[in-house]
């Protein structure tokens, strides 16, 4: 049986879904925080910790995703043809 080519690859903007889901971390951190301030809730010390890490690691895939768009951007205008050119007249 022989093996069929890859499908092309999709290209999607992920820096707004990795941007949300560092805004919920920094919700959560905000909420756990005012309720430990507050006395109304029993938070633990990793929760916010755990927060910490998620909003420290989703602005590291925002960087991620940047570059990658970056890279893949020079990528498709180095594959991209150009016209020839005409000889200079001499």
């Amino acid at each position: 049986m022989e093996r069929r080519p890859d499908p092309p690859s999709w290209e999607t903007d992920d820096v707004p879904v990795v941007l949300a889901g560092t805004g919920l971390w920094l919700v959560a951190l905000v909420v756990l925080g005012v309720l430990r301030l507050t006395g109304t809730g029993d938070v633990q010390d990793w929760w916010l910790a755990m927060c910490g890490c998620g909003i420290v690691l989703g602005l590291v895939g925002v960087r991620h995703c940047r570059r990658r768009q970056a890279h893949l951007g020079r990528a498709d205008t180095a594959e991209q043809p150009t016209a020839p050119t005409a000889p200079a007249a001499d």
